[in-house]
């Protein structure tokens, strides 16, 4: 029987959970886990001194500046796995080695191949993987699925979906350079289709079902290794949708505004996730950001939850895993998922160079 089964959280114990990085995103998870009844976070790891710095201050017992010491020395039921793409597998498999469930930061991995041993050796250890997917969990998004799966605008014939921000770069004028693994596509897996477009695509097949990759294209606005613009054209065969779905890390983005726009154009009407964000979203997020900024000058931790309700989709992702893990259950957006929209995104990408390599013939200039 796998170690993790003998460990599993009971009513009269904490659930422990293990933060592996403690970047940006990893912070989210970490305050999340904080802030979650019946969840201890007893440790976190970050090669970067600043970050486990943040971590300390943000109340953790005890940090790590190596993850592989940290699931080596800690007794954990779950890890929370917010390192860079190309250190994921890795941590899958260390954490696989202690009997440690795990919960993956987007994408899952580099790639299906990457993905398809991640999950033979998870499977082989007996722990569950869940990847945190939130588009799914934002409530906009959640009131589109309720709408159309009500009926309102009957069968839907096209839909269209944009996910744009600035990753990796960040709004000038620059306070330092940026990381150097966004920029590199073996790193990152590749550019705005992994880095975005995978959340996209979860959330696609989560409204109408199985997708297929009909043309896709990529573009670069800067001169950049990987793609900063990433389109493409998808149909839904089970409810006979054509989707077109656009993403790129070109655009500034600056909470409160969040740069996504989900459309489906029924035969009796429009769904809009604009429809259903709060009617006091902007001026509550306003003052939340506002007082994140004085926390600068204070020294106090920013609140996470506070400039956007879609970082609250982050601690429901994360919750609803915990408590799959708690009962022994699949995570409802597991480790299939993950390799799925990894799988989209690597048909995307070979249609991509499949027109970019065609031969077009140049008409010959006469004199």
């Amino acid at each position: 029987m796998p170690p993790t089964v003998l460990r599993r959280w009971t009513d009269s114990s904490a659930f422990e959970l293990g933060v592996l990085g403690v970047g940006n995103i990893g912070m989210v998870h970490l305050k999340s886990a904080l802030s979650m009844p019946g969840v201890e976070v007893v440790a976190a790891a970050d090669a970067v001194p600043e970050n486990r710095d943040r971590a300390d201050r943000a109340g953790v017992a005890r940090t790590y500046d190596d993850y592989t010491t940290l699931l080596e020395h800690e007794d954990l039921d779950a890890a929370i796995v917010a390192l860079p793409p190309f250190l994921h597998a890795d941590a899958v498999e260390r954490a696989a080695e202690e009997g440690v469930d795990v919960f993956v930061e987007k994408p899952l991995a580099r790639s299906t191949e990457e993905a398809d041993r991640m999950l033979e050796t998870a499977r082989e250890a007996g722990i569950a993987v869940g990847v945190d997917h939130t588009l799914r969990y934002q409530p906009d998004m959640v009131g589109v699925k309720d709408e159309y799966d009500e009926g309102s605008v009957g069968h839907v014939p096209y839909a269209s979906i944009t996910r744009l921000n600035d990753h990796p770069l960040g709004k000038p004028p620059a306070d330092e350079a940026p990381p150097e693994w966004p920029m590199d596509p073996d790193a990152a897996g590749g550019g705005s289709l992994v880095e975005l477009g995978v959340h996209c695509f979860d959330l696609l097949e989560w409204l109408f079902g199985d997708l297929e990759v009909r043309d896709a294209t990529m573009g670069r606005t800067l001169d950049i290794p990987a793609e900063d613009a990433a389109t493409v054209l998808l149909r839904a065969p089970e409810t006979e949708t054509t989707i077109t779905l656009h993403c790129g890390t070109y655009q500034w983005e600056q909470l409160p505004e969040v740069n996504t726009r989900l459309r489906l154009e029924g035969v009796t009407g429009t769904v809009s996730n604009r429809d259903h964000l709060r009617d006091n979203f902007y001026a509550g997020a306003a003052k939340s950001a506002l007082s994140n900024v004085a926390s600068r000058f204070t020294g106090d931790e920013p609140d996470v939850f506070g400039p956007a309700f879609y970082l609250q989709a982050h601690y429901d992702a994360l919750e609803d895993f915990c408590e799959a893990v708690r009962n022994d259950e699949r995570p409802p957006v597991d480790g299939a998922d993950g390799r799925r929209t990894l799988e989209l995104a690597e048909a995307a990408y070979e249609l991509a160079a499949e027109s970019d390599d065609a031969d077009i013939e140049t008409p010959e200039v006469m004199p």
